[in-house]
């Protein structure tokens, strides 16, 4: 063993290999920051280059692109409020708020350091961890992951403040999102209106560029400002960050660790991780708590969590052959045409390049996270810019990583629809992540189900894991609601206010909860009458869902009805108007093209909209062009391509 480390700290330190992994940095350090391109593009991107390679360079470059795109994506999501990638979407929560304030420099010198820690205890984890792991892993069987996944949605209670019928009516509605498509246990299709595009279901990306992103850029359109909107110093943001980092270093350990052992588990990482992680901050920081309004603890938490769950994909992934997240799979891949065969032969033949592997992970996050805190301070000064200058660049990009998805009109249209979703969402206050997290959960709760049950019958839920992590739950959900009564009892000055459960600010109603509750009534009525056809287990998962979603609607309601909360005005005129915008845009570009629409639109809105100059105005245009065409040739795209585009760009 100690020959094999030995032999492995000679490979990753020699010349070779560290240019090979400064090349794979550099690669996913610009995949990150390219909203929706994500690890399995840029890994599939590095593929091609694997034939005839010697193995040690090209894990090295491999490793270095795996371990720093989690990195790269937090750029878009603290400057833009755009999810980089699917792991970087609870970043989102906290990171953007500090931006508003002018507080960018500090929120992303924090992740950057966050995903460094995160990196490096993640592949010591994983050092010690590769040996021991093989049981561990084997030990979880469906029902585990089951109750797994409802720990995932057990987050709702924290994720939506006082406010958690609408949490739970939000989840349920991202639930019934999820289910759309084909039933994994049947094959039968479901929810799916007759429309093709929904026969596979909704791409992830979609919807949490259209929760997340599409709402910010109407509203920062609508107060035409610029991103931050306090005009504080960005000089010494960077250095606050580190300070945070350091004063918060138990949760960074604490959220890695969280990170590297759900890493672990196949189906468990990605965009699961970070937000079981920002629940953790949530519940269990000291102090003054501003969690999703800008406290930089939820930034730090996810950051860590994702690089140390990068790691721990690795285990099932070299073990098994049984990737533990979509760049897993992709890696694996490029281990098949290495000519190495995942299994028990990478802790025994192979051990030297296992441990190539994981400190590559390590020092691929150093080198990462140290280039991107050089790159902090003059990118955080995109915030300072009038927002009306970023947002014809930042809404093709928006467009452009939607269409990623399935590279069809649909992405489109579906970004659309679902971000009217999010706009409500917004304007009345409703739980955001609550919509996402059931979503993301959605699939593979339901098939964790079925298999729990086919395999084991219902004797599957009395496994000892299994009622150890439903006891976890349970206490999750009941040690905030033990706080809150003894809290009333002692200040009985507030419990008129807490009644409703809901704190006084919170508990408010206005016509766009009317509209939500209205909507999803009906919704539940027709989705109940589209799956009651269907056989018992291929409609079960959409029947509950939609039981969850009625539920939390009625709860909200019934609380408004019997005076409970207080009506509010929520005008939502002027971002339907924008969003029409963007309907308009969707459809040009079906009929001129897209590269040309998007150039035309950049230069249009940038001239007579955010009053550029005409050089400015023309300078940006053909960026956006460039850059639209560039990707074109380097991923083999094929952009919506309407007469226009035909007679200007197919050459």
């Amino acid at each position: 063993m100690m020959e094999a480390m030995m032999a492995s700290l000679g490979e990753v330190f020699s010349a070779s290999h560290l240019i090979y992994m400064g090349f794979g940095v550099m690669i996913g350090l610009l995949v990150g920051i390219i909203p929706g391109l994500g690890g399995i593009a840029g890994m599939a991107l590095l593929l091609p280059f694997l034939y005839g390679m010697e193995p040690g360079l090209a894990l090295g470059m491999l490793m270095g692109m795996v371990a720093v795109i989690p990195t790269g994506d937090t750029f878009t999501s603290v400057l833009m409020g755009i999810p980089g990638s699917s792991a970087s979407q609870a970043t989102v929560m906290d990171g953007f708020p500090l931006a508003k304030k002018g507080q960018a420099a500090r929120a992303l010198s924090s992740a950057f350091l966050s995903s460094l820690c995160g990196g490096v205890i993640g592949a010591v984890i994983l050092t010690g961890f590769i040996l021991i792991a093989r049981p561990l892993v084997l030990a979880f069987s469906s029902a585990e992951l089951f109750v797994l996944t409802l720990l995932g949605l057990a987050m709702v209670a924290v994720l939506s403040g006082d406010s958690l019928f609408k949490g739970v009516a939000a989840c349920g509605l991202g639930l019934l999102a999820g289910a759309i498509g084909t039933a994994p246990a049947t094959g039968e299709f479901r929810l799916n209106l007759g429309v093709e595009y929904l026969f596979d279901g909704i791409p992830l990306i979609v919807v949490g560029l259209a929760i997340f992103a599409l709402p910010e850029i109407v509203d920062l359109l609508i107060r035409r400002g610029s991103i931050a909107q306090e005009h504080t110093s960005l000089g010494h943001g960077w250095r606050q960050g580190i300070r945070d980092v350091v004063d918060n270093k138990g949760l960074v350990a604490k959220c890695a660790g969280m990170g590297s052992i759900i890493g672990t588990i196949p189906g468990l990482a990605g965009s699961v991780v970070d937000w079981l992680t920002y629940a953790f901050a949530q519940k269990t920081v000291k102090g003054d708590k501003q969690f999703g309004k800008g406290d930089i603890r939820g930034v730090i938490a996810p950051e860590s969590a994702n690089n140390a769950c990068a790691c721990g994909a690795m285990v099932p992934t070299l073990l098994f052959g049984v990737p533990g997240s979509g760049t897993a799979a992709i890696f694996l891949g490029g281990l098949l045409l290495l000519g190495l065969e995942p299994g028990v032969s990478m802790i025994t033949t192979h051990l030297d390049l296992t441990y190539t592997i994981i400190w590559s992970l390590a020092l691929a996050n150093i080198l990462g996270a140290a280039l991107c805190l050089l790159m902090a301070r003059p990118v955080a000064q995109l915030t300072r810019i009038p927002f009306a200058l970023l947002a014809p660049v930042i809404t093709t990009l928006i467009l452009f990583a939607a269409y990623q998805a399935t590279r069809s009109l649909g992405d489109w249209y579906t970004l659309i629809a679902v971000g009217a979703i999010g706009l409500l969402f917004k304007s009345a206050g409703w739980s955001r992540p609550a919509f996402l997290i059931g979503f993301v959960l959605a699939p593979g709760a339901e098939t964790y189900f079925y298999q729990s049950v086919q395999f084991h019958g219902m004797s599957a839920f009395l496994r000892p894991g299994v009622i150890i992590i439903l006891t976890l739950i349970a206490l999750a959900l009941l040690i905030p609601q033990f706080k809150k009564l003894v809290t009333r009892r002692r200040n009985t000055a507030a419990v008129a206010a807490d009644v409703t459960g809901e704190s006084t600010s919170q508990a408010t109603f206005g016509r766009i909860d009317l509209i939500l509750l209205i909507s999803m009534l009906l919704l539940a009525v027709a989705a109940w009458y589209d799956v009651s056809g269907m056989s018992t287990i291929g409609g079960i998962f959409p029947m509950l869902a939609i039981a969850i979603m009625a539920i939390g609607a009625l709860m909200t309601g019934l609380q408004a009805w019997r005076g409970k909360t207080t009506w509010v005005e929520q005008p939502i005129s002027h971002q339907l108007y924008w969003l029409v915008g963007l309907v308009g845009l969707v459809v040009i570009s079906s009929f001129v093209g897209f590269v040309t629409t998007a150039i035309l639109m950049t230069f249009g809105f940038l001239r007579w909209f955010a009053r550029a100059r005409w050089v400015m105005a023309l300078l940006i245009a053909v960026g956006i062009g460039a850059f639209l065409l560039g990707m074109q040739g380097l991923l083999s795209l094929h952009y919506p391509s309407g007469w226009l585009d035909d007679a200007l760009f197919h050459w």
